[in-house]
């Protein structure tokens, strides 16, 4: 990757759905160990078509809590040797985000967005210096708040895919099946709302 920011001709939007799989809560004492993403709208046969992606990556320090490392099921040491360098890994994101997104802008669509960004941003600025994506991303849950009223206390991702006839799609911890598990659920928002 030659490390240039595109230029986004259009003023047309490609949602991209992003999750992240990690050794603890923050981004800067702890590591970014899978990435996935796919384009929000594309149906299951297009995911063999370039519209996904997924990277494991080896950890920037030793430090994990227990549960997140049993959540996603990774090992630090296997992933050491595994897993490819950051850098390395945040450029061939850039480079997959730039190739589908050819003149659009992409929007980083996840949940919690607050979480999966802040992992993302900080290793695009980290390692390659800048995010394809910008300064923003939209949450799922508070796309569901404005078009429902709903309160944010009082519902979650899971009744959000009850209400959407969504229930029997598994939340896995695999950074890719997630993605596509929120990418069909906003897409399935925007369609019924």
């Amino acid at each position: 990757m030659d490390n240039k920011k595109p230029i986004y001709q259009s003023k047309s939007a490609i949602y991209i759905s992003v999750d992240i799989e990690c050794s603890g809560p923050i981004p800067i004492d702890y590591s970014m160990l899978s990435l996935g993403a796919c384009i929000v709208g594309k149906e299951e046969d297009d995911y063999k078509k370039n519209s996904t992606f997924y990277i494991e990556i080896q950890p920037i320090s030793d430090n994990y809590i227990k549960e997140a490392l049993e959540v996603c099921g990774f090992s630090l040491q296997e992933l050491k040797a595994k897993g490819m360098p950051p850098q390395q890994a945040m450029e061939y994101f850039a480079d997959w985000i730039a190739k589908v997104s050819v003149a659009r802008k992409p929007v980083f669509i996840s949940h919690p967005v607050a979480f999966d960004w802040s992992f993302v941003n900080y290793y695009f600025y980290k390692f390659i210096g800048w995010n394809p994506f910008g300064v923003s991303g939209i949450d799922i849950k508070s796309v569901w708040i404005g078009k429902t009223n709903a309160k944010w206390h009082a519902i979650g991702i899971d009744d959000i895919k009850k209400s959407l006839g969504l229930e029997h799609i598994i939340h896995t911890h695999n950074a890719l099946e997630d993605a596509k598990e929120q990418s069909i659920i906003f897409k399935e928002m925007m369609i019924e709302l």
